[in-house]
């Protein structure tokens, strides 16, 4: 492998990571502050991407529809929180488990019924087409560095939110004494809807960035789902940190594995994840 070659897969690695990184933060902010497994969590990514191809339809701007996008899944996500995941607080694992999966049917088959089980393709923006010559005959898409630019900036405001601001400490109080925090005043159930429908729409973020470099079609967050689950528990359960590191682990591991050895390809992520779990079985940033 030449280093031109290398540059590119590198890169390709760091924007599939950030891609990632968008899914599992949302994942591990569910989890960790609100006790929640949700299994859902990839048919958000999904919507987001059919949710972009079905609004550019009619705005022709992919800025705007990912805008419009946003607002629609945050509404979306407060709606499943108020209406269906309140319920399980005091519920065991076994109960997330079976209701996200049941949400996971339905998501699946009102994207069926809206928009069909054919495969769509978002264009890329016109002042994003083209890329940057590396060598005479190769070069790298503007556009994905335009996705690592953007995610850089999603994952800097999503640190100042949560260690910065009021909101992220009421956030924090939350998950570390819910009834002591109720007993501040704070409304506990509240914080626990904007947390849901911000991990919501971070999953659909990704979804709307990424599909005009991949297609969109049915069941396409199922996968993300799995690979996700595999960047929280690396990166340690409930830590965003945590999924920033994996994200960038996995996407890495991910696209030279598929390069460098194919036939192994579907197994290097798995191994990745299992030598650090040997090392450290919290994860890179869990608490023991």
């Amino acid at each position: 492998m030449d280093l031109t070659t290398f540059l590119i897969q590198a890169l390709n690695g760091v924007q599939y990571g950030f891609l990632l990184f968008l899914v599992a933060s949302g994942l591990t902010l569910i989890f960790g502050i609100m006790g929640i497994i949700n299994l859902a969590h990839g048919a958000f990514y999904m919507l987001g991407a059919y949710i972009t191809y079905w609004l550019i339809g009619y705005t022709g701007n992919l800025a705007i529809a990912i805008a419009i996008g946003l607002i629609i899944m945050v509404v979306v996500g407060y709606a499943i929180e108020r209406l269906a995941i309140s319920f399980l607080y005091n519920r065991d694992h076994l109960h997330q488990v079976l209701l996200t999966y049941g949400m996971i049917l339905i998501l699946n088959e009102l994207q069926k019924i809206f928009w069909g089980t054919d495969f769509y393709s978002v264009p890329v923006p016109e002042i994003l087409k083209g890329g940057i010559e590396l060598t005479e005959t190769q070069s790298y898409p503007i556009y994905r560095l335009f996705i690592s630019l953007v995610c850089m900036i999603v994952a800097a405001g999503l640190y100042l939110l949560i260690s910065k601001t009021k909101l992220g400490m009421m956030i924090r109080a939350g998950a570390t004494n819910r009834e002591m925090t109720q007993a501040l005043g704070i409304d506990v159930n509240r914080i626990f809807a904007i947390v849901f429908s911000l991990g919501a729409a971070l999953a659909a973020f990704s979804g709307m960035v990424g599909s005009p470099v991949s297609s969109v079609f049915p069941g396409m967050g199922d996968s993300i789902l799995i690979i996700s689950f595999v960047v929280v528990v690396i990166g340690g359960i409930g830590s965003v940190k945590g999924a920033f590191v994996g994200a960038m682990i996995i996407g890495l591991a991910d696209t030279f594995g598929t390069v460098l050895l194919p036939e192994f390809a579907s197994v290097v992520v798995y191994a990745v994840m299992a030598m650090i779990l040997l090392w450290r079985p919290q994860g890179l940033f869990g608490k023991a």
